[in-house]
């Protein structure tokens, strides 16, 4: 009898499983046709479909969302704050339900109660950090920002940590374009965790795009040092503002003053003097370089700006026109100075090489030149680098004095001795360079085909540049004759024979005034002419260049260019202004237009 009891009883059993998959079943048919009607925008079935499924509770975390979604779209609120009243009921643990229902409270327009009711809700939350941030991410995911502010704010007042949170309240500033508080956040992180400020500063390189935010965050960490200036780290911040701003003379006094209070020997200091040399700004660079010079006599910093402090002044004179020979001199004497009192080393001996190409480039005196590269190439245990460096510096000089089979010969050495290398890509590329000089395209082009996908982005962006002049202005001219003599003159103008270059250059233009390459020839031969000293016939090229071809690639290098002749070498500060003031409004996206605009301020008057 208890036998037949039980059978009957398994039976009752199985039979109400069976019914209960069925009818699970049945519904996860219905949820997901209600779905498909919801995101193919038929959202009647799918409502009606839904108010069916919610009366069973298994069906509702599988709906809710969706069907919250279509009473608070329909104006259904109500309903829809019956429907979430009684889900709180059922479930009085669940925050997310409660978070909807103050979405719910927004989403009706009714900002007192909706402030009320998230006030009373986080008072809920407690400090607990791993529950703070799960409501959070919700309060994001629903775009209640604030109230995710709110959550943070409150949960560092109960933690009595005023640092807590500060990464992710930052990034939520961002989200809601409060670039003040997100600095605050930012800066606050920091101060909780001052190994990781060069991950903030890597992270606001990527936001703080505009100049306006960068003059926002020097604003308040000026404000910082005044209120506490002992703290280093908000000078640190102070330096890496001015150096994104390119304002290499305040990044200089704010690391001076970290050197010295912190005997620092000049490491700082010469990071910022680097940084302004490789921007040109050999002044300040200068101004630098003589400070570690100056206060830290003995030291290796000393060597390296002893050196590096001749190379700037070198840099100024190269780039100041027409190039005054007797600096050039002086520069060779300045070298030849300190590699007497320093000998060479690791740290001097670029100072050789450096001799060396002015003597051959500037001075023509070319047997002096190589008599200095074999003797770097020759001395026992210097990096290999500085030997392959020579051995290229030795190609170009017998290139200069018309020795090419020779040049290839030291170029393709290297390029075998150091593959995959930087410089060994850079020897790839002047033996790329020389074809083109002979006007061999073709394998000038495997060479740069090669090199485009070179590690090195400088080499890889020179690789593109050639390849593309030397593919669009042989495309259409079948005998490559007006292409042969561009290279030609381009071989002159790396001879420095520049006086024979620009009449050629002015020749060519006569020739060919249609030609694909006739913004490039007056592009060439306008900077011939500035360099040779002859600035209104530079500015007149200039200015045919902009009138014909504004539109062009050229455009805006060439009024930019413009703009800098006018203020550097013809003094007229008038109309310098009008032009950078014409360059902004023409080339708003140029690459030359944060230089422009820094440019003008100077010239207005402003204090940067």
């Amino acid at each position: 009898m208890l036998k037949t009891y039980l059978t009957g009883l398994t039976a009752v059993v199985v039979l109400f499983v069976l019914n209960g998959t069925v009818s699970q079943a049945q519904d996860l048919e219905k949820i997901n046709l209600a779905h498909e009607y919801f995101n193919s925008g038929e959202y009647d079935k799918a409502y009606t479909l839904y108010q069916s499924l919610v009366r069973d509770q298994r069906s509702i975390a599988l709906i809710h969302q969706n069907y919250l979604k279509l009473m608070i779209n329909s104006g259904r609120f109500s309903e829809a704050e019956n429907y979430m009243e009684r889900l709180i009921r059922r479930n009085p643990d669940n925050f997310y339900y409660k978070a909807d229902l103050g979405l719910l409270y927004r989403e009706q327009n009714n900002k007192e109660i909706e402030r009320a009711y998230f006030s009373q809700l986080l008072n809920e939350l407690g400090a607990d950090p791993g529950r703070v941030r799960m409501v959070t991410q919700y309060f994001i995911q629903l775009q209640l920002y604030e109230y995710a502010i709110d959550a943070y704010k409150l949960s560092r007042k109960n933690l009595n940590d005023p640092y807590a949170y500060a990464i992710q309240m930052a990034s939520i500033y961002r989200v809601m374009n409060m670039k003040q508080n997100m600095l605050e956040e930012y800066i606050r992180y920091a101060e909780a965790n001052p190994d990781n400020r060069n991950t903030i500063e890597n992270l606001l390189q990527t936001i703080l795009t505009e100049e306006e935010d960068l003059e926002l965050f020097e604003t308040m960490l000026y404000e910082k040092v005044q209120r506490y200036p002992n703290e280093s780290m908000y000078v640190e911040f102070l330096i890496w503002v001015n150096m994104q701003q390119k304002n290499f003379e305040g990044a200089f006094v704010q690391a001076r003053a970290l050197d010295r209070r912190y005997r620092l020997q000049g490491d700082g200091v010469m990071e910022v003097g680097r940084i302004a040399l490789d921007n040109k700004e050999y002044a300040t660079a200068i101004k630098i370089f003589e400070y570690v010079v100056r206060q830290y006599d003995g030291t290796s910093n000393y060597q390296l700006a002893r050196r590096l402090l001749i190379y700037s002044r070198e840099e100024m004179v190269k780039n100041v026109y027409p190039v005054d020979m007797e600096q050039i001199r002086l520069l060779i004497r300045d070298y030849d100075n300190l590699l007497r009192e320093l000998g060479i080393s690791n740290n001097t001996i670029e100072a050789l090489r450096s001799m060396a190409l002015l003597h051959a480039f500037y001075l023509s005196e070319y047997d002096s030149a190589i008599s200095i590269l074999n003797r770097i190439i020759q001395t026992p245990r210097i990096p290999k680098s500085i030997s392959d460096l020579s051995k290229l510096d030795l190609g170009d000089i017998y290139l200069l004095i018309g020795e090419p089979w020779e040049s290839t010969l030291l170029y393709s050495q290297v390029e075998k001795t150091s593959k995959e290398t930087p410089i060994g890509y850079e020897a790839k590329l002047r033996n790329a360079k020389l074809s083109y000089y002979r006007g061999d395209f073709t394998l000038a082009q495997s060479h740069l085909d090669i090199l485009k996908m070179a590690t090195s982005r400088e080499i890889a962006n020179d690789a593109m540049a050639l390849s593309l002049l030397i593919k669009e202005n042989t495309m259409l001219d079948t005998n490559d004759i007006a292409m042969m003599q561009y290279a030609a003159i381009d071989l002159l103008i790396f001879q420095n024979k520049k006086t024979a270059a620009a009449d050629s250059l002015k020749a060519m233009r006569l020739r060919y005034p249609d030609h694909p390459l006739a913004d490039d020839l007056f592009w060439r031969e306008a900077n011939v002419r500035l360099e040779l000293g002859q600035f209104a016939r530079s500015l007149e090229l200039l200015d045919e260049l902009i009138d014909l071809y504004s539109y062009d690639i050229l455009g805006d290098d060439a009024l930019f260019l413009k703009a800098r002749i006018c203020e550097e070498y013809l003094r007229d500060r008038r109309m310098a202004m009008e032009t950078y003031q014409e360059f902004l409004y023409r080339y708003p996206g140029s690459s030359f237009t944060a230089e422009s605009r820094k440019r003008y301020r100077i010239l207005r008057g402003d204090a940067l």
